[in-house]
């Protein structure tokens, strides 16, 4: 390749759960490699994994997992605008790393130009600051019936005139009419900014997808820059539910003579479920999510993360009968965030539920009170002897009357509880909590020496990169990323959707 690529793309998917944050965040590694200045971009995002950057802004957790992949400090430019849902209808607006506000769908159409103007004042600083700006867009760019509001995918590509590729996931079948029926559904602007496709998640052989690969260039008039095979193992930081049905981290033989079992509660709202991320790379631990009580039976450690609903996902707990089996169990349990909200006695939360006064499952000696302002922060501490950094997401403030001190929250025989999300990514703190709850639940079960989660992060980078160089047309995208969409790009037709100025 020859000169270094400036510029910015859009990476876009036919649905959500296409890949596109993991191209993104090889593509930024890539660039990275190559000596370009890079950082990668989400307008707007819909997630319950968020994280803390280091001045206290709140954004997604895949784009701090992207700003890793491209080397460089995230910040809240890098995702303006996160919606955290809190039930089918409602979601707290993030702007800029703050809460302004929980609006229902309808009520968000209030917010969106001020919104727009947010997001593209972002994308502005950041293109002033790097050499390339990757994008990333939110679910599917052909949801006609958002289009007029669009701020991610189309409606960005538009106000900032950048060319995209679609991600298509033939894992799940249907490919090739997902790509084309993206194309043809968008408006005649947009078509002249999809420049085009990489197939994503491929098994098998090449040479029995090559047909139709020449067909859909013929179709559409727009090349397919790459195949991306399918990757064992991937799991780097998913943005939502659907990745927790796919692979966790492999595990090994345990360092001592018995696995450990460790069974998460699968909220309806869970959020930041990557803090389990960390358990899953330990040889020997098996992590499984959970939504019956039969399925803890055989749990060495149970877990109730994170949530964005406490109060709501307390109640389904409830129903579903795991208070009686928390309560009954003699094996250890941990909680965290809304998980050691839970396992207090009382919850009084006029802010994100409104209920006021409720009952807690009394596991802790604690109590808890929402608070309006929400707390963002990046403790440091040390436990077991080892230091811990950590980073805390929550309006809930917990006051503890009893039992012995763990990180900043408490235990109590054999509950343990904390605020604090990321503690697990410690290495020498993670190997010494799955020690003593090994000895508490009576396994024969030792951490394996070693073992490094940064590393195996780090790897996983690494190996984005690699398909990226090894499987995508590397010149190809040098020129979309430098010179935008090729002009005069065909346009399909409409397909009986009839195409009206949305913009």
């Amino acid at each position: 390749m020859s000169a270094l690529p400036r510029g910015s793309v859009l990476i876009a998917g036919t649905t959500s759960d296409a890949g596109k944050s993991v191209v993104v965040a090889g593509i930024c590694r890539w660039l990275a490699r190559r000596g370009v200045r890079v950082a990668p971009f989400k307008a707007q995002n819909m997630s319950l994994n968020s994280m803390v950057t280091a001045d206290g802004a709140e954004i997604g957790r895949a784009q701090v997992m992207q700003a890793q992949a491209a080397g460089v400090e995230p910040t809240a430019h890098f995702n303006p605008i996160l919606l955290k849902p809190g039930s089918d209808r409602r979601s707290q607006v993030v702007v800029r790393g703050r809460p302004i506000a929980d609006v229902d769908a309808l009520e968000y159409y209030a917010f969106k130009d001020r919104l727009k103007e947010v997001a593209l004042e972002s994308y502005r600083a950041l293109r002033e600051e790097y050499d390339v700006v990757v994008c990333e867009g939110a679910g599917s760019p052909a949801e006609i019936n958002l289009r007029r509001g669009d701020i991610a995918n189309m409606g960005l590509a538009r106000a900032a005139d950048l060319p995209v590729l679609v991600v298509g996931d033939i894992d799940r079948g249907g490919v090739f009419a997902a790509l084309y029926g993206t194309v043809g559904l968008l408006e005649p602007a947009d078509q002249a900014l999809v420049s085009g496709f990489v197939i994503n998640k491929f098994r098998g052989a090449r040479e029995l997808l090559q047909p139709g690969i020449d067909q859909i260039t013929a179709l559409t008039g727009r090349p397919t820059l790459g195949v991306l095979p399918w990757l064992d193992g991937l799991w780097l930081d998913v943005e939502d539910s659907l990745g927790l049905d796919a692979a966790r981290p492999a595990t090994g033989t345990p360092h001592g003579e018995e696995p450990l079992r460790v069974a998460v509660l699968r909220f309806p709202r869970i959020s930041n479920f990557t803090d389990l991320d960390a358990l899953s790379c330990e040889p020997g631990v098996s992590v499984r999510f959970v939504t019956g009580p039969g399925e803890l039976a055989d749990a060495d450690l149970i877990v109730l993360p994170g949530s964005r609903a406490t109060v709501a996902d307390l109640a389904w707990l409830r129903d579903r009968g795991f208070a009686a089996a928390l309560a009954a169990t003699d094996k250890p349990v941990l909680g965290v965030c809304g998980g050691y909200q839970m396992l207090a006695r009382t919850i009084a939360d006029d802010v994100e539920s409104g209920k006021g006064m409720v009952e807690g499952l009394g596991l802790l000696p604690t109590t808890v009170r929402f608070e309006k302002d929400k707390v963002l922060a990046r403790p440091e501490g040390e436990h077991y002897g080892y230091p811990v950094r950590a980073y805390e997401i929550h309006h809930g403030r917990v006051t503890v009357h009893g039992g012995t001190p763990f990180l900043d929250g408490c235990r109590q025989g054999r509950v343990f509880g904390t605020t604090w999300h990321g503690a697990l990514e410690n290495d020498a703190f993670r190997r010494a909590f799955l020690a003593e709850t090994a000895e508490l639940a009576g396994r024969r079960f030792v951490p394996a020496p070693g073992t490094s989660f940064a590393a195996l992060r780090e790897a996983q980078l690494d190996a984005l990169a690699d398909l990226v160089a090894d499987h995508l047309d590397g010149p190809a995208l040098d020129a979309l990323i430098t010179s935008g969409a090729p002009a005069g790009l065909p346009l399909l037709p409409p397909g009986g959707v009839p195409h009206q100025p949305l913009s």
